[in-house]
């Protein structure tokens, strides 16, 4: 016998959509106020354009819930006018393939002895970034999935964790098609 999970209309996912949008003001106040306006949460925001001849942006977008209201979001969001293209990278069931999702960090931690928090990082692929003495600081630049961005943070935070600032979610397709 299989054990299978069916999947109900309760179970809440997390989605990563991207937005192919013109490149206007205005643009991006109207997508968020898309989510804000129902009540809908956005876990992680990007945005920046993506081809300047064309004057189009891609917004990337990370969100929860079921599938009933990720359809519903999709749609909407292929209703707003400057609206190109909507890409689920998180649903195979519209044909399309996972994408590749990458997140950058900064992670400043406060230790007396940077060897320590060296050797706690050196199985993470992380850069460090110099600082000036005498700051008792090391900042970790490192670019990964946000799963292992969250690793890393939980990692850095028993060294003395003193601050995190991460982009948010970029992501693309594996394949050789465009967004």
């Amino acid at each position: 016998m299989h054990d299978t999970k069916i999947k109900t209309s309760t179970d809440i996912e997390r989605h990563t959509l991207t937005v192919l949008v013109d490149n206007e003001a205005g643009v991006l106040a109207r997508v968020v106020g898309l989510f804000s306006g129902r009540g809908y949460n956005i876990e992680s925001l990007t945005v920046a354009e993506v081809d300047p001849m064309a004057r189009t942006s891609r917004i990337t977008i990370v969100t929860s819930g079921t599938l009933q209201v990720i359809e519903q979001i999709e749609t909407q969001l292929r209703r707003l006018v400057p609206t190109h293209r909507v890409t689920n990278w998180t649903d195979a069931r519209n044909g399309a393939k996972a994408g590749i999702e990458r997140e950058m960090a900064l992670i400043k931690v406060a230790v007396p002895a940077r060897s320590g928090s060296r050797r706690c990082a050196w199985p993470m692929p992380s850069a460090p970034v110099p600082s000036t003495p005498p700051n008792p600081v090391f900042v970790f630049e490192i670019t990964g999935s946000p799963a292992k961005i969250d690793s890393f943070v939980d990692l850095m935070r028993p060294l003395g964790l003193v601050d995190v600032s991460r982009t948010g979610v970029a992501a693309i397709s594996r394949g050789p098609e465009a967004m």
